[in-house]
């Protein structure tokens, strides 16, 4: 599978690069400082015709030469960590066209320095004049894979790669952007409203690869971590209030489901729906259960019943802490934990979400893959806490309070807390920050496991 995956990876990376001994037309493409002739050297070009897709940098000449087949409309777009933004569409009307760009100089705000600060204290890890900061990722060698737009997510956006104290790569992402999911191997992928671009980072230079949407939510998705031989997926569908965690033996080609979430109720109410709809409905539904073997009922529910306000998506996520996968069933006030093979060592009641109203719990934990600890994340009147979930045991023994309020994508990484933040009310752009947890509140468990055996 992982075979095919890449072979995946570079035939859309390279795809128009072979295009080339069969095209017709030359666009050649010279980008140049607009205060000047000054050549802009490593500048990203993305040029786009109908599905072929090329991505390059310009050359020591401040050059970069691509072909096509046909005289239709061509998408330019050029990024440069230190330069503006270029875009432009076009039509290919000669067999050889020379385009010359001149960016103008953008004047983003870099940390020229190394400062140490004590845990609490805020620091600003991005900020520019330009660009918002929708979505980030962080790599596992700690550079950042920002998601940015200038005026509108829908407008345009760009994905910089990011070191902390410069901007290492650019460029523009030639679909509507919607925001970035990062795998269990640390790759970044952008989901756009038509399709998703998987981003290879190596050092300092960024690999877009296309994939086809439906590819992405069927192959790669639903992987959730691997240990040695041995993979971790879920078959999760958030039109379902059912799904199963898997694991499969890549040695023994087995495989096997280890834990079953579901939440009773709502799978009465979502089976229910079919006795209230009208008669052209059940019809429906019944043509489709002969045709696919799938219950006229779940055909109901899930194309009525989760356009309510009653529906809920799942949420009962799973996590590897060095050779163990904990999996919390909140329909069943249960935490979970597995070995490596699935089975069952323990299980033990939790309690860390109930009474939302008071305790402001937001469904939603988070791990610091680097460490292993997970935390639940609260919001009281706008201000946010830090839980820390003993992994044995699933009691919150402490909370931190973050500095700022309304704090949007919060994700931890090597004891830092990252979140995107605007002061309410502020024409500012909106900056990545991060805060240092307090050394004690990031310790790891030592408890041994107090639970039941056995189920």
């Amino acid at each position: 599978m992982f075979r095919d995956y890449y072979k995946t990876f570079l035939f859309f990376v390279f795809l128009g690069l072979y295009s080339q001994g069969y095209s017709q037309l030359t666009l050649k493409v010279r980008v140049l400082d607009f205060s000047g002739d000054k050549i802009i050297i490593g500048a990203t070009v993305s040029i786009s015709q109908e599905k072929l897709l090329f991505i390059g940098s310009t050359d020591s000449l401040g050059e970069i030469n691509t072909n096509f087949k046909f005289k239709n409309k061509v998408n330019l777009n050029i990024t440069h960590p230190t330069y503006y933004s270029f875009e432009r569409q076009f039509e290919m009307t000669d067999d050889t066209l020379l385009l010359v760009v001149r960016l103008r100089v953008d004047k983003i705000q870099e940390i020229k320095e190394v400062i140490v600060k004590a845990p609490g204290a805020v620091d600003t890890v991005f900020r520019s004049s330009r660009l918002h900061v929708e979505d980030f990722a962080v790599l596992p060698n700690g550079n950042l894979m920002l998601l940015t737009y200038s005026k509108r997510l829908k407008k345009g956006s760009e994905v910089l790669l990011y070191d902390g104290q410069k901007i290492l790569q650019s460029f523009a992402v030639p679909d509507i952007a919607e925001k970035l999911v990062q795998d269990y191997r640390g790759n970044v992928h952008v989901i756009c409203r038509n399709s998703v671009f998987t981003i290879l980072a190596e050092g300092n230079t960024l690999k877009l690869a296309l994939l086809e949407k439906d590819y992405f939510y069927r192959y790669v998705a639903p992987i959730l971590d691997t240990n040695g031989f041995q993979m971790y997926y879920s078959d999760f569908n958030e039109l379902y209030p059912e799904f199963s965690y898997w694991q499969y033996d890549q040695l023994d080609t087995v495989y096997e489901k280890f834990r079953t979430i579901r939440d009773d109720l709502m799978m009465e109410l979502y089976l229910a729906e079919y006795k209230w709809v009208d008669v052209r409905t059940k019809l429906w539904a019944k043509n489709l259960e002969y045709e696919t073997g799938i219950d006229a009922e779940i055909w109901v529910g899930a194309n009525y019943f989760t356009q309510s306000i009653f529906y809920k998506e799942l949420y009962a996520p799973f996590f590897k802490v060095d050779n163990e996968l904990i999996v919390f069933d909140y329909y069943r006030n249960q935490m979970f934990i597995h070995d490596a093979n699935g089975l069952v060592l323990g299980s033990g009641a939790i309690e860390h979400h109930l009474d939302k109203k008071n305790s402001g719990w937001k469904a939603e934990l988070l791990q610091d893959r680097k460490f292993g600890n997970i935390y639940a994340w609260y919001e009281k009147a706008g201000i946010s806490f830090l839980g820390r979930i003993n992994s044995q045991t699933g009691d919150i023994p402490s909370k931190y309070q973050l500095n700022f309020k309304y704090l949007e994508g919060i994700q931890v990484h090597d004891n830092f807390v990252y979140y995107i933040y605007r002061p309410f009310e502020s024409s500012q752009k909106k900056f990545l920050y991060k805060e240092k947890l307090p050394a004690d509140f990031t310790e790891k468990n030592q408890n041994s496991i107090v639970t039941e055996t056995g189920k």
